[in-house]
């Protein structure tokens, strides 16, 4: 079964830095899954300084922007996974539903956690999820900010309550939620 770790916190908060250093701590092959999608200049950009900063480190990357429980599962040789991040998955995963015309819920967000997690439970590494803390700002003003902010919040929910360890990093600073030992 693996360790689960999952990250959160604001944007810009160091959530990433922190997580890529735990990783970099364990031992054996690494896979970083990326699941932001190229857009534009700009995000090219940071793709690439993000690809640079793991370049030392002996890091293998995929980018997959809707399947993650897929593309755990396919990184069963890997030691290390590092997920970034599961809110640019939830937009993904919105923007999908609503270009093929149809609706994601909570509860579709739920199931496909929990698959997430079951595939989890099946490998014997460490997957370290990255997310944003999207509930701490104020209520948005029209329904799809506000249902990304509850599909996200729910997703964060699920995966908090599998995982082995929470940790919130703001200022660059971590604070555990949860550890190991806690249920």
């Amino acid at each position: 079964m693996a360790e689960v770790i999952l990250i959160t916190g604001g944007s810009r908060s160091g959530k990433s830095a922190y997580a890529q250093k735990i990783a970099e701590t364990l031992t054996g092959p690494r896979l970083f899954v990326a699941t932001c999608p190229l857009i534009d200049d700009e995000m090219r950009e940071r793709i690439r300084k993000h690809q640079k900063k793991r370049q030392a480190s002996d890091w293998q990357t995929i980018e997959e922007t809707v399947d993650l429980a897929g593309a755990v599962s396919g990184g069963r040789d890997y030691q290390v996974m590092l997920v970034d991040c599961l809110t640019l998955w939830v937009n993904n995963l919105m923007h999908e539903a609503q270009r093929e015309g149809r609706d994601i819920t909570e509860e579709d967000i739920s199931h496909l956690c929990r698959e997430l997690l079951a595939v989890c439970a099946e490998l014997n590494s460490t997957v370290i999820f990255v997310t944003n803390e999207v509930g701490m700002g104020i209520v948005p003003d029209n329904p799809t900010s506000r249902k990304y902010r509850d599909l996200a919040g729910r997703c964060n929910q699920i995966i908090a309550s599998g995982a082995d360890t929470v940790t919130i990093v703001t200022c660059g600073l971590p604070l555990h939620l949860k550890q190991r030992d806690e249920s």
